[in-house]
């Protein structure tokens, strides 16, 4: 289908269904249509395609971790869910290169006819470059694209608008080059492939997953080349909760080996018992071996270990509990593992910068708004944790509807006006929509 047409059937209504799908149909009543129609008229601004050129819209989503904080690059469990903030792109095949406006960024011309990693490059071009380098590696067809992107998902928030990013490339070319085939597990695999060797960046497959599957899902990553998934249909609203996430505002600049030592540390802990990752290290081994580790990696590095070894049952502990419908006893377990990675997985702030703390600033803050007369996590106004990779960025809550109104106002206080942002779970993941 060509701009024109697209931009018709847009405005008719034609698509209404499946973007009510996505985001809802209150949201596409309010800004959603307008944003697909005006993402078109800047395609159609930028490359002057012809009558005959057809085009495909895609969607990908941010994501919000919920439990299993730094497990999941240790092969451990996780609960995550995709978010109704997203990046979309309006494309058209290109041989040979990608063409690529990203509003906020400016224009990308990348040449694809060479795969291999290029030293210094621009960090979107190489994610680019990676993805394509992956599906090819896979056994998909592959090629170039001109193409638009518009996103909401917030950079450097912890919504991983990265993997979003990698999702919304790897779906695209599945859509352009194999006809919508590419399986979003596969999709998910690719980016991580891409974030690791063409970004540098030592992440797990988490964030990738949860964007590119999408709904409310819990993961399993003892086997990473087949993770068992599990999606699962939960309300908040039917809880009487709203998730809200809050940007600390705190920079996430010179952060790469604090993230990387996370993993690193923990791989150590494993060493001390012969094995390349803890999921292989039971939790038993780990209590008994404390010393060890300690004398082979550190005290940081046992106590990482303490962490995972807890929060990857955590996680399967998590979903369970919300498919039993059971939130309280989910925010208890939340409010268990939001301590862990505070005390034990120690990722709230680095220790490389101890006068910037915001996260520890907003964790402090939002207690205390959450505060009542009982200690129980379930009878009080909301529940607080740091939020995804860590150190910087963001907080993450689970608020009772009758307090997110003063919740918020605290936060935006603190952190300035648009800090705190309420957000749904939203069921597909990466999506060719048109």
């Amino acid at each position: 289908m060509n701009t024109s047409d697209t931009l018709k059937n847009l405005s008719a209504g034609t698509f209404d269904d499946i973007l009510s799908e996505i985001y809802g149909a209150e949201a596409v009543h309010d800004n959603q249509k307008e944003r697909y129609i005006n993402a078109v008229k800047r395609y159609e601004e930028l490359f002057n395609p012809s009558v005959s050129s057809d085009i495909g819209i895609f969607s990908a989503p941010g994501r919000t971790e919920i439990g299993g904080n730094h497990t999941d690059h240790q092969h451990g469990q996780v609960l995550a869910g995709a978010i109704n903030l997203d990046a979309i792109a309006v494309t058209s095949r290109c041989e040979g290169y990608v063409h690529l406006f990203s509003e906020g960024y400016g224009m990308l011309d990348i040449d694809i006819s060479s795969l291999e990693p290029v030293s210094g490059e621009d960090s979107t071009a190489a994610l680019i470059r990676g993805v394509i380098a992956g599906m090819k590696n896979a056994g998909y067809l592959a090629g170039g694209f001109s193409g638009y992107i518009t996103s909401d998902v917030l950079s450097g928030s912890g919504l991983s608008s990265s993997a979003a990013f990698e999702s919304l490339i790897g779906v695209i070319i599945s859509g352009l080059y194999n006809n919508g085939q590419v399986d979003s597990v596969q999709i998910a695999k690719i980016g991580q492939f891409s974030e690791n060797n063409y970004m540098g960046k030592p992440c797990g497959l988490m964030d990738q997953t949860a964007s590119s599957v999408g709904c409310l899902c819990y993961i399993d990553f003892k086997d990473p080349e087949n993770p068992v998934i599990e999606k699962i249909d939960f309300d908040l609203k039917d809880a009487g909760y709203t998730l809200c996430i809050t940007d600390t505002k705190g920079s996430h600049a010179n952060l790469t080996e604090d993230y990387a030592a996370i993993p690193g540390e923990m791989k150590a802990a494993a060493r001390v018992f012969g094995k390349e990752f803890l999921r292989d290290v039971s939790s038993e081994e780990i209590y008994a071996g404390i010393n060890r580790i300690k004398e082979a990696a550190g005290d940081r590095a046992a106590l990482r270990a303490i962490h995972f070894t807890e929060e990857t049952k955590r996680a399967e502990a998590e979903a369970d509990a919300l498919k039993r419908g059971d939130f309280s006893e989910f925010l208890r377990i939340f409010k268990r593992s939001a301590d862990s990675s505070y005390k034990y997985l120690q990722n709230v702030y680095t220790c490389g910068d101890t006068s910037h703390q915001n996260v520890s600033v907003g964790i402090a803050v939002s207690e205390k708004v959450f505060e009542t007369p009982s200690t129980d996590p379930a009878e009080q106004k909301g529940v607080v944790r740091v939020h995804g990779g860590g150190f910087a960025g963001t907080i993450q809550a689970f608020v009772r509807n009758d307090a997110v109104s003063e919740y918020c106002t605290a936060m935006n206080d603190l952190f300035g006006d648009g800090a705190c942002h309420i957000l749904n779970i939203r069921r597909p993941g990466a999506i060719q929509v048109i």
